[in-house]
């Protein structure tokens, strides 16, 4: 298929700049601002950056790292239409950088693709509004103590919300809810399903509309898993399905099944939950993360986050849901999880249960909430104990790519160093006497 021409799409939608863009190991979004008259040769030859300036496990001796734009990728930015945005793969010296998070999750796509498996999925990413100074939410009134799909509430931030799904409509995404989500000050909006890297793709650009159109009114938005100690978490709950290239047959879907779904969902299912524990280093990669993970309960009444190992058909306290034949819900990942890392942390634990035929262990139906079961693994507490997971877990980091697995555990144990040598208030308050 023939690939867009940026310098055509600049003339065609009046675009003055483009953003060559990449996302590094953490989550963090770089790009270049390249004038239109230079796109075609940044299409061509890709632009150059220095990897040690990003989180990639790279020096200030390594060559080049260049950005070479999918331009099948590019979006018109709707709030500033003479820009416009693009996705990266990484290269150095004439070669992909393998621990380039696109580059990971494109490879992963293309082996399924050789099994006849295209991913499908969709994201459900939760955010705050928060004043300009990030300390508290925007809405001074939005106090109720359970505010979920509060009207009002809503509608007090309805220049925001609506503006930003205008945005996604004039893209096409084919947003289809927005709502108030279970904290104070806490919003979630959804848009219909797609490929996994072009969901990945559409993933990074909402964060980046999200924050931009907040900025706009005035406010702060954050994707921040617990920034309130007494409030529900952002999540990013992701729907997956696996469908045939040949027949555009849903392959996890299966009428006759008590579940709704085949013996390959099942498969898959079952690389999920058996990699869990290792995949959390990219589903919840902050310390941050494990304070929305840790069991317990908040002013609403539930965390909504998962803390066990476990799978069910509609019922919201576990890892894994079946909300509708033919799909799966995981609900483990929150909002800070790199999009494309997500994506392919999930595909690479459910290629794995496939190929090795694993078989999921029973369905619970218990709220997992007050359900005590010593037989039932439990997600990690902490970010070391993740990164624990993911070093003991080979295969799975063979699935995902050895050398991108060996770049991220070497940089996110200097990050929990750091935590580690950071003084926090509640020490000073609660041990200075000891």
């Amino acid at each position: 298929m023939e690939k867009t021409d940026l310098s055509a799409f600049a003339s065609e939608k009046g675009i003055k700049y483009f953003l060559i863009n990449y996302t590094d190991l953490f989550g963090v979004q770089r790009a270049k601002m390249v004038p239109a008259a230079a796109v075609a040769g940044a299409q061509k030859n890709g632009a150059g950056f220095a990897g040690f300036a990003s989180w990639l496990d790279m020096s200030p001796a390594d060559s080049d790292l260049i950005a070479m734009p999918d331009a099948d990728s590019v979006i018109q930015v709707p709030w500033r239409p003479e820009l416009a945005w693009v996705a990266s793969d990484l290269m150095m010296d004439g070669v992909p950088v393998r621990q380039g998070p696109r580059d990971v999750l494109r490879a992963l796509t293309e082996h399924a693709a050789g099994l006849d498996i295209q991913i499908k999925t969709g994201v459900e990413p939760e955010f705050f509004l928060l004043t300009p100074q990030g300390d508290a939410v925007s809405d001074p009134t939005d106090t109720n103590i359970k505010p979920c799909y509060d009207q009002d509430a809503i509608l007090r931030r309805y220049d925001v919300i609506a503006e930003i799904c205008d945005h996604l409509l004039t893209l096409g995404w084919e947003p289809y809810q927005n709502d108030h989500e279970d904290a104070n000050g806490q919003f979630e909006i959804n848009w219909k399903y797609d490929d996994a890297l072009r969901t990945a793709d559409k993933h990074a650009f909402f964060k980046f509309l999200v924050k931009s159109v907040a900025q706009n009114h005035g406010y702060k938005a954050t994707f921040m898993p617990k920034p309130f100690a007494n409030l529900t978490g952002n999540g990013c709950h992701v729907h997956l399905s696996g469908w045939s290239l040949k027949s555009n047959a849903n392959l996890f879907l299966d009428q006759d099944d008590e579940d709704g779904l085949s013996g390959m969902a099942k498969q898959f299912l079952a690389g999920v939950l058996h990699h869990a524990r290792a995949m959390s280093a990219f589903t919840n990669p902050t310390v941050n993360s494990y304070k929305r993970l840790a069991p317990g309960t908040t002013t609403s009444g539930a965390t909504w986050a998962p803390n066990t190992v476990s799978w069910t058909g509609n019922n919201r306290t576990h890892m894994v849901r079946v909300p509708d034949a033919g799909r799966i819900e995981i609900r483990v990942a929150d909002g800070v999880a790199n999009p494309y890392l997500l994506q392919a942390s999930m595909i690479a634990a459910g290629l794995s249960g496939i190929a090795d035929k694993m078989t999921p262990p029973a369905r619970s139906d218990f709220n997992m909430y007050t359900h005590k079961d010593s037989q039932i693994p439990v997600l990690p507490s902490s970010l070391t104990e993740a990164l624990s997971a993911l070093e003991d877990d080979a295969r799975f980091q063979t699935m995902i790519g050895d050398e991108m697995a060996t770049a991220f555990l070497k940089l996110k144990h200097d990050e929990w160093a750091a935590y580690l040598q950071h003084y926090s208030v509640w020490e000073r308050e609660n041990c200075i006497d000891l």
